[in-house]
């Protein structure tokens, strides 16, 4: 057999290109038919105008590692890809663009505007396919979805009339999170509170003639953070058991600036230890208000436009302000009337769009709602009868209080990108008529003059029917039957209102199961110093970027390897170099192996003619196996990224590839042709294990492996033909056949001795290069007595010229430098290329070093107000130090007194 030459330098820009076409024109990201149950996975749809940041490249990651292993487990495996319309994001792009232009969309025309939309989509979905592509999602994209394309545009009005007919689907008159900006209502969830600086402003009011509070003030005090709007005011409220204003209650104010009078009324909602103990009603501009307004019967009066200008509700010189014009307005105004009496600063907590920042106002409209309580007690009865779970545990606490505190949804949008609502009403009967069908003429009268409602439902009320509208819902498709629910949803904690709970509620509402069985919420990334990575603070990573300097393997197994559950991930570009560092180790191993062929001939190799070096390999592959094995099945990410790590670099390169060069330097022919037999079997097995993490440079390595490669089974290495394509290949089992405990054992202690060694060298400074003997003692039926049977091997790992076994501690020579491990004690053999005075006039320099680091622990711990003060593990801790200090001192100044 001739050698396989690897390029020398790894560089992922010469294959991750071509091997991911291979994957894809091969057809390997579509599901196989097979015997075991499907595993089926839904991406987070991303929205259509973005662009992929590090969140994605986290979740695509997350879920690309656990979709390849099962794929490899031979189960039938689908991810299904798709984007999301995002309505009032997309929406803002174009009107960005359109303003460039001295355009609006009113300019255009719906139908206009529409197109334009149609047309930004598309350039920008081309690039976020691309970037999937990049980063080696392996989606099958011949199901690829869009939730405004044709079907998914049938299931969203399928399940709005469905809802509608079952009486879960209304229209009201209510207040709502308006976004003056995007021009539309917002649900609760997408409202974001920020801690704000801001005023409270105190006001007086004037009583009505006649009245007056106990002490015979005629005015009482009201605080707000907004007075702009108390030109919408209907009421003041008190505590019907405030006993300070109980004279008033059914009295009225002078509401002022408005010519107006309004009532006080006794409600309990008032907290009486609050301030004054008097609130005023604002019902179209507060929620809390709105509910005392409803217990009241008190007028409601909206002093907004749609844009946040003052309207025609307000006195006239008012009218067309913004609120902040408004309020500066009406405070200067109170001061002049002698009404405005302190303004106190104050930090509070104010509500912000969640796509454009801007501050939210409460306002009264005409919207579409979801009663969500009938919806809500479905999904939180599946998670109690254990048909959903979480991982990690703890975020069922926060799906379920919201569950429980769940209000109703408003669906409407005021905007013209997105699904239109299927209502339509007769301008010449009044009828409204809620349809799956474009009607033609009204239902009641046959009248032809019918307009559809203007507005376009919320963006999630399409991403909610994901998992089975993807699939082929309502028809009953050959994908809804193989495929659904669905396996796993991979998402972060930040959507777990907005989405997961929701398309739980809907897959229970409209195909009678939950829409997957394993809800894994992994955190979010952030910088270094743990901020969220925005465009605003400039902190932000593109993961192309991280693709293109480091490879899509770095990215990927970078952010498994730090992903530990529940926790978000602090990263910057120089964390990338990890996951690069190892894709280089795996490929430098596999260049050594390959390059050591010349000559050799494969052969299978019976059980009995593995090696005890063997054997432990075998072992812990074994294990390692099973420890990734066990960390995918319940998403424990960092858990799998460090047993390949551990297993490749370690177990695999340092110790194992390191030994076998033993039997290629000193071994005839046969011993050669089985030793990189069992090699290659081993490193075939380890590409297997870590491909799901590393997928592109462990496919190119693999491409290289002779097609007639060792395959390991139960008790032998027969040669077998390799898979095509890694990416095809099954995933190894873990086998209680392969375990050896005895091996595992004896190479646990001779790695600890080796490593001893290593660590004393160090510790004496002397060069690892320069070769050295040692005196070793062995306890007779230990398992460090395996180095009297592998100190061939014990020499080339630890840089020894020879090994001296002594047959105790005692009969170590004159002078030498000793570590003691379990079952052994090894000692330097000094004036054999060792300077024992330089050596001793180095320990003596340390001593003195740690004799001052003991004194100021000394001093400190003497200290009696550090000690009664610091915390008790502080203080530990310090203690823990000095006493490791001592040791140190004391073993240091043994080695002196041999050595003088």
């Amino acid at each position: 057999m001739k050698a396989i030459e690897l390029e020398k330098a790894y560089n992922p820009k010469d294959f991750e290109d071509r091997v991911y076409s291979a994957w894809e024109t091969g057809g390997h990201f579509q599901p196989k038919s097979g015997p075991e149950s499907p595993f089926v996975v839904v991406i987070p749809p991303p929205n259509v105008t973005g662009v992929l940041h590090m969140g994605h490249g986290l979740n695509n990651s997350l879920q690309d590692i656990v979709v390849r292993y099962h794929r490899m487990r031979g189960e039938p495996t689908l991810w299904v890809p798709g984007t999301d319309h995002a309505g009032i994001a997309t929406q803002n792009v174009v009107e960005k663009r359109l303003k460039k232009e001295g355009k609006s969309r009113h300019d255009l025309g719906r139908e206009a505007f529409v197109e334009r939309t149609w047309e930004v989509k598309k350039e920008h979905h081309e690039t976020i396919t691309r970037q999937l592509r990049k980063i080696g999602a392996s989606v099958d994209w011949t199901r690829e979805r869009f939730t405004l394309d044709e079907g998914l545009s049938r299931s969203v009005r399928e399940v709005f009339v469905t809802l509608y007919e079952r009486g879960l689907i209304y229209r009201g008159n209510y207040l709502v999170n308006w976004c003056t900006s995007c021009g539309t209502a917002l649900a609760d969830d997408e409202v974001e509170h920020e801690d704000t600086n801001g005023a409270m402003y105190h006001i007086w009011y004037e009583l009505e003639a006649g009245s007056a509070l106990p002490d015979g003030s005629t005015r009482i005090e009201i605080a707000t953070t907004r007075p702009e709007t108390l030109l919408g005011d209907t009421a003041v409220a008190v505590h019907p058991e405030d006993e300070r204003y109980a004279s008033l209650i059914g009295k009225h104010v002078h509401l002022p600036l408005t010519g107006r009078m309004i009532p006080i009324v006794a409600d309990t909602y008032v907290d009486r230890t609050f301030g004054t103990g008097m609130v005023k009603i604002t019902p179209a501009h507060d929620p809390n208000d709105w509910e005392v307004s409803k217990r009241h019967n008190l007028p409601v009066i909206n002093i907004l436009n749609p844009d946040g200008t003052l309207n025609a509700e307000v006195p006239e010189k008012y009218r067309g302000l913004k609120c902040p014009a408004a309020r500066k307005a009406v405070i200067e105004d109170l001061k002049e009337l002698g009404l405005f009496k302190e303004e106190k600063k104050i930090t509070h907590a104010v509500g912000k769009c969640y796509r454009c920042n801007t501050v939210v106002e409460p306002y009264l409209s005409d919207q579409w709602f979801v009663k969500m309580r009938p919806l809500a007690d479905k999904a939180l009865d599946a998670w109690k009868k254990g048909e959903i779970r979480f991982y990690p545990q703890k975020w069922e606490n926060t799906y379920s209080r919201w569950m429980e505190g769940i209000r109703d949804w408003c669906i409407s949008r005021q905007l013209w990108w997105g699904h239109r609502i299927p209502v339509w009403y007769c301008r010449d009967c009044g009828e409204m008529i809620v349809s799956r069908d474009d009607p033609a003429s009204c239902s009641k009268c046959g009248s032809a003059k019918i307009e559809q409602d203007s507005d376009v439902l919320d963006t999630w009320f399409s991403s909610w029917l994901w998992p089975f509208s993807t699939l082929g819902w309502p028809e009953k498709t050959p994908d809804l039957e193989s495929f659904y629910p669905t396996t796993a949803l991979v998402t972060a904690y930040d959507i777990i209102f907005f989405w997961v709970a929701r398309m739980v509620m809907a897959g229970l509402e409209f195909t009678g199961k939950a829409p997957f069985r394993d809800i894994y919420i992994h955190g979010l990334v952030r910088d270094k110093q743990g901020r969220k990575m925005s465009k605003s603070l400039g902190n932000g990573i593109d993961p192309l970027e991280i693709v293109d300097e480091f490879g899509a393997d770095a990215l990927k197994f970078t952010l498994a390897f730090m992903c530990a559950a529940g926790q978000d991930i602090l990263v910057d570009k120089e964390s990338f170099k990890m996951g690069s560092r190892f894709a280089n180790k795996i490929w430098n191993a596999s260049r050594y192996i390959l390059g050591n062929l010349e000559g050799r001939e494969l052969v299978s190799v019976p059980k009995s003619g593995l090696t005890e070096l063997d054997r432990w390999i075998y072992h812990r592959l074994n294990a390692a196996a099973g420890a990734v094995r066990s960390a995918l099945e319940s998403y424990r990410y960092n858990d799998g990224a460090q047993a390949i790590y551990e297993f490749f670099w370690n177990d695999f390169c340092d110790w194992y590839v390191e030994a076998t060069k033993l039997s290629f330097r000193n071994g005839d022919d046969a011993e050669k042709n089985r030793a990189v037999s069992v090699l290659l079997s081993v490193l075939e097995e380890s590409l297997r294990l870590v491909h799901p993490f590393l997928p592109f440079v462990t496919e190119e390595i693999y491409g290289f492996l002779p097609a007639a490669c060792a395959r390991s089974a139960d008790d032998s290495l027969g040669l077998a033909e390799r898979a095509s394509l890694l990416i095809s290949a099954s995933y190894p089992e873990s086998n209680e056949n392969r375990c050896d405990e005895a091996a595992e054992a004896r190479f646990t202690a001779l790695q600890e001795m080796v490593r001893s060694i290593r660590g004393l060298r160090v510790e004496c400074g002397i060069d690892p290069a320069s070769k050295i003997g040692i005196a070793l003692f062995t306890e007779a039926g230990s398992d460090a007595a395996v180095a009297r049977e592998k100190v061939d091997i014990l020499q080339m790992l630890a840089g020894l010229s020879r090994v001296d076994f002594i047959p105790s501690p005692s009969d170590r020579p004159k002078g030498a430098i000793g570590t003691v491990g379990k079952g052994f004690e090894a000692f330097i053999l000094v004036g054999e290329g060792v300077d024992s005075g330089q050596l001793a006039n180095r320990f003596e320099k340390e001593i003195l070093k740690e004799q001052g680091n003991a004194s100021r622990l000394e001093a400190k711990l003497g200290n009696a107000s550090f000690v009664s003060n610091a915390p008790e593990d502080v203080v530990a801790a310090e203690k823990s130090k000095l006493d490791e200090l001592r040791r140190r001192i004391e073993k240091l100044s043994g080695y002196v007194a041999d050595l003088r």
